[in-house]
This record gives structure tokens, sequence and C-alpha cells, in this order.
């Protein structure tokens, strides 16, 4: 399958660079993969679209704050850090600007001192191993003075960081934010909760390859990047619960729909405790065995992300809503409107 066969036309000024102050307003759009039908609606009536009995699934990772900024000991050189892997206990894969300055031996402060990094390894592309010094609790210090890993579309400075979690985020860990979740309010999951819907969590923690372009021109040659996923005891037995009693699994996100047809594929459509890491990749041709409908952003063209969407309602339908969304100027990407596919 060819690649251009996923591409449409976005004008820049469509991406969203900053969320909205109010994050139920975003708009939606609802999708109907059987019949290609479109509505148009706001985030915050995501509730007239559920039924008592389905089930919400949710990705609870939380991003670190995992730019940094610093300097080369001997040199005072300016030095960027992104934290991509936690390899074991304080050693980690991180890419590096400019990277050519940082060799094996070499160490980089941060923050005065209150972070030091001692160079392990060199990978490629801008690759380097670390190994962090400091005084206690990593993360704390982190929290301090790491910045969030912004998609590279977004230019505009985040005022608020929390703007780039969503309000259920626990399990630290990811390198972006799984973005369809940020629609999502603490009182508007309450009004999912109290309508008789039942909410699940899994984890996937989403690596920079998500943002990495297709390269290729037959999409069947693409190396799909590979993220860690973990799914309970309580989540497995809860959907499965849910699917006997004919009750639909909506996923949130791409990230959720990933981790779900991971484990259902691997257990012909049951689900069951599991961790591990997936590179599962779900293009057209690819036959859904876990979820029912799902709830996403409008993605870049020729993306990893728009050929999932493609799989589960139609590529001619998806290229349909997302040209409709162009005309209509919905918001695009991380911080952008909504969609639900039903």
């Amino acid at each position: 399958m060819k690649l251009d066969l996923f591409d449409f036309h976005l004008p820049e000024e469509l991406i969203a660079q900053v969320p909205l102050e109010n994050r139920e307003a975003s708009r939606l759009m609802v999708l109907d993969k059987e019949t290609g039908d479109i509505q148009h609606d706001v985030f915050k009536h995501i509730t007239e679209y559920l039924q008592p009995g389905d089930c919400l699934v949710l990705n609870d990772t939380k991003v670190l704050p995992a730019r940094l900024h610093g300097s080369k000991e001997d040199t005072g050189a300016n030095i960027e850090v992104l934290l991509l892997k936690q390899q074991q206990d304080d050693e980690w894969e991180t890419l590096v600007k400019p990277a050519k300055r940082i060799k094996e031996g070499s160490t980089i402060f941060f923050g005065d001192g209150k972070l030091k990094a001692v160079c392990t390894g060199v990978l490629e592309h801008g690759g380097r191993m670390l190994r962090f010094q400091y005084d206690g609790i990593f993360y704390e210090v982190l929290e301090e003075l790491g910045e969030m890993p912004l998609p590279p579309y977004i230019k505009e400075q985040l005022d608020d960081q929390d703007r780039y979690q969503t309000v259920y985020a626990r399990e630290r860990g990811s390198a972006a934010a799984p973005t369809a979740g940020l629609h999502f309010t603490k009182d508007l999951l309450a009004k999912v909760k109290e309508m008789g819907v039942h909410i699940a969590f899994i984890t996937l923690h989403v690596g920079l390859g998500t943002f990495r372009p297709v390269n290729v021109e037959d999409i069947d040659d693409h190396d799909m990047h590979s993220e860690f996923y973990q799914m309970t005891a309580d989540t497995a037995h809860l959907l499965n619960e849910v699917k006997a009693n004919g009750g639909r699994i909506i996923t949130v996100g791409t990230t959720s729909t990933r981790t779900l047809e991971t484990i259902a594929s691997r257990h012909n459509g049951v689900f069951k405790e599991e961790s591990g890491w997936t590179s599962i990749f779900i293009y057209p041709g690819y036959e859904f065995k876990g979820i029912d409908a799902m709830i996403t952003n409008f993605h870049l063209p020729k993306s990893t992300l728009i050929m999932l969407i493609s799989a589960l309602a139609g590529r001619e339908n998806v290229l349909h809503a997302y040209n409709l969304a162009v005309e209509e100027k919905y918001r695009f990407f991380s911080f952008g409107d909504a969609m639900f596919i039903k």
C-alpha cells in the first residue's frame, strides 16, 4: 500500500499551537465508520454518544519533563538533552544536541550542578547513554529542571506544563502525551461514570518514534517503533466482562488502541494481564480484535496514526472527514480538536 494514499493538504495555520483554556471546549467531529456520515459537535457533549455498559479505555501515562538544558564541564558549551528511555538505575538513553560535542567520558552540568550526567556510550543519530548523578529523588530534580518535550510542530512555549498532561496521568515514563485524553476534565469523567459507562486504565509510554515520519514509498516496508505497555488484571477482567455483556470498548487515543490490539491479537480477542514492548503497526487491511470505537485527535498527513484510524473507519471515510475538517477549520494535532469514530 502506497504512502501517498494517506496524504492530504493541511494549511499550517490549522496546526494548534496552544491548548484551549477549557479542555472540554474543543470541537468534536463524529464519524460513523460504517456509513461515513459526519456530525459536528463540541467535546463536552461526548456523553451523548456513549451508552451505559460501554467502557472508555484511558492511557494513564505521565509525560516526563524530559528536555534538559545544561553545559559541558570543560568548555561551558550549551548542551540540550532529551531523555528517551531509562535503561537501569540512573542510566538513560538520550538524544543530545549538538551531539558531536559529547563523547564517552564527557560531563554535562544542569541547574548549577544540581544534576550531573556522564556520557557512558555513543549511539547513532545523536544518541548518547548518560549516567546521572544527583542528591535526593531523580524525578523531583527533573520536575524542577526539565521542560516538557513538546512535538516538533508546536513552536509556542507552554505557560502551564500541566496542559500537556491528561487529568488522570499517573505513571511516569512518556516522551509525549496521549493527546486524545487532553479533552477530558475530572468533571466530564465523573459524568461519564454517572451514566453507567465503565472507565478502564492501561499504560503505554509514548516514545518519540510517534513523531518519526514514514520514509518508505510502500508502507509495508515501514519499521514501526517500539513502546512499553502494561495492562493490569483488573482492567483485563473489566474489558472481558464488557465484551461478554455486549458493551462497546472505546479507546481514547491511538496509544490505548495499540495496547488493546497488541494484547487481544495475542490471545484470540481475550484480554489478559500483561506487560511488554509493542511495535504493532495497524493500517488498512488489519482486522480489529479488541476495540469497537475510538476517540482521537486529527493527525499528520502520511503518519502511522492516520493509517491506524483509516484501518478502523476506512481510508476514504477518513480522508473525506479530514478534508471537511480543513474546510471547517478544525484545529489539528496535539492541542487540536477531537474525532469520535463510532
